[in-house]
């Protein structure tokens, strides 16, 4: 399991940066300041590749957005997959350790069995569970697409910052007394110049930790389809679908 664990590690995407939070006022949303954004990043992939859109994107229209709004929709849709493939990356190294996965005086949920895989514990959640995440996403979800903000909120697709995140203390009728990013003071204040750098630190990470998942349900599901994880002995296998995250509560095709 160690040796699991260890190689995890270092497949780049667990280099986690919590996402920086600044005033949703300007955004990088035109194709030109997209082009320079890219050129600008100092990493040897940036600069390597540069400005890189083959299927020409940041030239299209969506839903009559407007070729600006477009690029923000889509800045924003990478950042928020970022985020959650990096928070999934960690969450499979976590669930592959016996501390998660192991026997538990206290069962974390009903229906939990020991030494399940990462995507055995999700089927072994009951269906009101799974509902309930569901639940709570959907409302995070709404309160970042500007719910409840009507006059301080600018949209990503209107000109407002990609990835920006509102402050949700007191929502909820004020059942919510923690901001999703930041709920504790514990983080010094940033300059300007280091949420910038922060920024593109998250999309890289973001991009890295998309990959990195990626291989770790491939391996799983297909035994020898990523080489880099085929040679660890007692890598977690799945026999189900990672596609269908309800195969084991209902399916609308039986």
């Amino acid at each position: 399991m160690q040796k699991i664990i260890a190689a995890l590690a270092l497949s780049g995407a667990a280099a986690y940066v919590a996402p920086v939070a600044p005033k949703a006022t300007t955004a990088l949303n035109s194709k030109a300041e997209l082009e320079a954004l890219a050129m600008s990043n100092t990493d040897a992939l940036g600069q390597s590749m540069g400005f890189w859109d083959p299927l020409g994107l940041a030239d299209g229209d969506f839903w009559g957005l407007g070729n600006e709004g477009t690029i923000g929709y889509l800045r924003h849709a990478e950042i928020k997959h970022g985020r959650v493939a990096m928070a999934a990356f960690l969450g499979y190294m976590a669930g592959a350790t016996e501390l998660v996965s192991g026997p538990h005086k206290i069962l974390p949920y009903r229906g939990f069995e020991p030494g399940l895989t990462p995507p055995e514990q999700w089927d072994a959640i009951p269906l009101y569970g799974k509902l309930q995440i569901l639940v709570i996403v959907g409302m995070l979800e709404s309160y970042g697409e500007g719910a409840g903000f009507p006059e301080s909120y600018t949209h990503y697709t209107k000109g407002g910052l990609p990835g920006f995140y509102p402050s949700i203390k007191g929502k909820g009728a004020g059942q919510i007394t923690f901001d999703l990013y930041k709920p504790f003071p514990i983080f010094p204040e940033q300059s300007e110049a280091q949420k910038e750098r922060g920024r593109r630190v998250e999309v890289n990470n973001g991009r890295a930790a998309m990959l990195g998942l990626m291989s770790l349900l491939s391996a799983s599901a297909v035994p020898g389809s990523v080489p880099a994880l085929s040679g660890i002995e007692g890598f977690p296998q799945y026999s189900g679908n990672v596609m269908v995250p309800f195969s084991n509560d209902f399916s609308l095709f039986a």
